[in-house]
């Protein structure tokens, strides 16, 4: 079980990368929640393809998402996990993605019929206090 719930980031990365919103999307019900990393709070699977697929075809396009890694999974209850995943933005003609475009991510599955599935993910920016100073006074 607890392989199943780490696995879940995992194929929204893969999604990611080849600009597959529904993909990214998938493991989302039709009321669950995505909190991205400035606070817009999506709500329902329809919604979160929806801005995906227009953040891929502008600003996000040719995006990818690199050093991918599970920090921790655990079962709260058996029909509830929790996953803390950590992940890097790489744009294109980039070889390396900086640390400032690091994020942790936590999301909050249960299990429903069908499988697991995202109740809400909440999408952080890992910054350092300094980064977080110098954003402060920019």
């Amino acid at each position: 079980m607890i392989e199943d719930i780490a696995a879940i980031p995992v194929r929204m990365t893969e999604a990611w990368n080849r600009g597959d919103a529904a993909g990214f999307a998938a493991g989302f019900g039709p009321d669950s929640s995505l909190v991205e990393f400035n606070g817009e709070v999506l709500t329902g699977r329809d919604a979160i393809v929806a801005a995906q697929q227009s953040m891929f075809d502008t600003v996000l396009k040719g995006t990818r998402l690199v050093d991918g890694r599970v920090v921790s999974a655990q079962l709260v209850t058996p029909e509830i996990g929790l996953v803390r995943y950590r992940v890097r933005l790489l744009m294109p003609g980039e070889t390396t993605a900086p640390a400032v475009r690091e994020s942790m991510q936590l999301l909050v599955v249960g299990l429903r019929e069908g499988g697991w599935q995202i109740l809400t993910l909440q999408n952080a920016r890992v910054l350092s206090f300094t980064d977080a100073a110098r954003l402060e006074t920019a």
